[in-house]
């Protein structure tokens, strides 16, 4: 399993939908959401770690 590195959710590769690379790696998303999120700044993600579900702001 990969985790998804914007809500942390865990996703099967093997039938991920969801996907992009980002400097050569693969990272797989559980929604269209999460992968549009990340990719409006993946540079916050891989050093925050997942922050929840795109709109659902963690305090």
């Amino acid at each position: 399993m990969a985790i998804d590195p914007v809500c942390g959710m865990d996703v099967d590769p093997s039938k991920a939908v969801h996907k992009t690379v980002y400097k050569g790696k693969v990272y797989y998303f559980c929604s269209p959401a999460c992968k549009a999120e990340f990719e409006k700044n993946p540079e916050y993600y891989l050093k925050h770690g997942p922050q929840g579900m795109p709109g659902h702001h963690r305090h």
